[in-house]
């Protein structure tokens, strides 16, 4: 068997050719690489940590694994690169968490500032190896970013939907920077999602979210790297936030595909954390992953303010697999976090801190043990939402106590003042 398209409904089989997103069943589709075939290996992938040469993905922390991401010519690669984030430690973030041994994996450190970078260079560089001219997806506004960019460096056209006035500018400044078709879509995320699908099937456009399997393949490298950094022992616990659900499907497939392979022998659980006014999932996974009820999301953390995500089933079978869990927090809980990873020097937008704030729950609630270790995904930056920032620490977020502000004060401009300042500040 060569890697194939499979549905995870009825099983069913395709070529890798085409733009199927989903079986003649209805199902979602899995990308299946014949891993009795592949001669990989720890020592394999730790050398490449040092290949160098001209061509960008030579450096990529997707491309490195490219067996089990995707099977094309090297030449035929869109690559930034992306990948090879850092993996951060620290009293202060132990502390923030109350566990001794603590990570986060720092996503926003991609090209473009989130995670998506990695499924991006995957999914783009299917776009062009099938000939697609145009490729498109719906966006809370990462999504929306890395694919214009790789649209861009791959020469197709880019258009993005994303929800009226409800993406924070510094995603969206970066859709229009890259050339990106940008259409603003009356209604929220779920209604640009249903627009975009219907507008890819009826207008041969190519669909670049989590739908498509290939944007799950890159996103599995995440994983693969987290393991890699520490020397192929896994955590006890991998913690990230949830939102349309294609990380939460990538990292169990991820888990999964290393075991079989023999490179790790046990799995870590799984820990996906969603926003409380946006928490289809964690509802579900209260009634044991009953179907899933969309609803009208509302959350500070605009990159999980998804309220009907397409991975769901996907996401079901991740946990399953991982004796996962889903756990919900509030935007005051993401905030606060948020304040206190952006001050250990980190820095992250609020997606990225309900990773934390979901792992902080889960130790206050003993479900992680004091002594286990656990990481955590950050997947976007700092910069990706500037405004949510600021007002916090101006104490201008609506509905939001900012227990952890760090104000701006206003001085004249006097050495006296600063220094009235500076000892009121040691006092």
């Amino acid at each position: 068997m060569a890697t194939v398209l499979r549905c995870m409904e009825c099983g069913a089989e395709y070529p890798l050719a085409g733009t199927r997103y989903r079986c003649d069943c209805g199902g979602l589709m899995d990308v299946v690489h014949e891993l009795a075939s592949l001669a990989v290996s720890r020592e394999l992938f730790d050398g490449r940590m040092w290949e160098r040469g001209p061509e960008p993905w030579r450096r990529s922390g997707v491309w490195r694994f490219r067996e089990l991401v995707l099977p094309v010519e090297e030449s035929s690669l869109v690559s930034r690169p992306e990948g090879n984030t850092p993996l951060y430690r620290g009293p202060a973030l132990s502390r923030v968490v109350g566990l001794e041994e603590f990570a986060v994996k720092h996503e926003g450190e991609n090209p473009t500032g989130s995670f998506k970078d990695r499924g991006m260079t995957v999914g783009v560089t299917w776009a062009r190896a099938i000939d697609a001219k145009a490729v498109a997806c719906a966006s809370t506004g990462n999504t929306a970013a890395s694919m214009s960019a790789y649209a861009a460096l791959a020469g197709l056209m880019a258009i993005v939907f994303v929800p009226e006035g409800k993406v924070a500018a510094g995603k969206l400044a970066q859709a229009l920077a890259y050339g990106a078709l940008t259409l603003e879509v009356a209604g929220d995320f779920d209604a640009a999602m249903a627009l975009v699908q219907e507008s890819c099937r009826e207008l041969g456009i190519y669909l670049l979210n989590s739908l498509n399997p290939f944007r799950i393949e890159g996103q599995k490298t995440i994983v693969f790297e987290i393991l890699q950094d520490l020397g192929w022992e896994p955590p006890d616990w991998i913690v990230f936030p949830a939102g349309n659900l294609g990380n939460t499907a990538a990292f169990g497939k991820a888990l999964w595909e290393l075991r079989e392979l023999g490179l790790i022998s046990r799995l870590p659980r799984l820990a996906a954390v969603q926003a409380a006014g946006a928490s289809p999932f964690y509802r579900s996974f209260l009634k044991g992953f009953s179907p899933l009820e969309p609803v009208r999301a509302e959350t500070v953390a605009t990159a999980i303010r998804i309220g009907n995500p397409v991975s769901f089933p996907r996401a079901v079978r991740s946990l399953r697999w991982t004796e996962g869990l889903v756990v919900e927090v509030t935007d005051q809980e993401i905030m606060d976090v948020k304040a206190q990873v952006d001050a250990a020097g980190i820095g992250c937008e609020p997606a990225s801190a309900a990773a934390v704030a979901g792992t902080r729950k889960l130790v206050s609630q003993g479900i992680i043990r004091r002594g286990e270790r656990a990481v955590a995904v950050l997947t976007g930056n700092l910069l990706k939402d500037p405004e949510a920032t600021l007002a916090y620490h101006i104490g201008k977020l609506r509905g939001i106590e900012p227990r952890f502000a760090n104000r701006p004060r206003r001085i004249e401009a006097s050495l006296a003042a600063v220094a009235e300042v500076l000892e009121e500040v040691v006092r």
